[in-house]
């Protein structure tokens, strides 16, 4: 196959080797032959692990972050108030904001992970609330459980009657 110029000159530029002995799949059954190979994993321990990971690694920086941050403030305030520069204290002003930013995100990094379990575990166990219940039971079995149920209800209030009392 002949290259044109522009070809040669980015081969050139980019030190590419002269030709290339393998072969540019030029059909769809070829390209799904050779991606048989790859493997996709999709399994839910390893994502759990690197979302551990990840937040792990997020929260660590995000204190180092406010770490640095606050001995930074103390040093430029005490260049700021040696200098009585004002510049220096603008300089601090904007650090301050910065570290309350990070401990903003350190924040709400904590909230976002609370509200992904939340989901994981909504996802797994499904919903918690149930609108919608039925009784498999005659009317009567139904009104004696309820009639039971009163009672209870009954004696606990009176348990706690008694013993707001004494």
């Amino acid at each position: 196959m002949e290259k044109n110029q522009f070809e040669k000159n980015m081969q050139h530029i980019f030190d590419l080797p002269e030709e290339t002995n393998e072969s540019i799949p030029t059909n769809f059954e070829e390209i799904l032959e050779e991606s048989k190979d790859i493997s996709i994993i999709n399994n839910e321990e390893d994502k759990e692990k690197d979302l551990q990971k990840d937040y792990r690694t997020v929260r660590k920086n995000l204190r180092d972050i406010v770490k640095k941050g606050t001995e930074a403030i103390d040093g430029i305030l005490m260049v700021a108030s040696e200098g009585q520069n004002p510049r220096a204290y603008e300089v601090v002003s904007q650090l301050i904001k910065s570290v309350s930013d990070a401990n903003k995100d350190l924040l709400q990094l904590h909230k976002q992970m609370k509200e992904i379990r939340r989901e994981d575990d909504n996802f797994v166990r499904g919903p918690s609330t149930v609108n919608n219940s039925i009784f498999v039971g005659s009317t009567k079995e139904l009104q004696e459980l309820l009639k039971n149920k009163k009672k209870e209800l009954m004696k606990l209030e009176d348990e706690n009657i008694v013993n707001d009392g004494e």
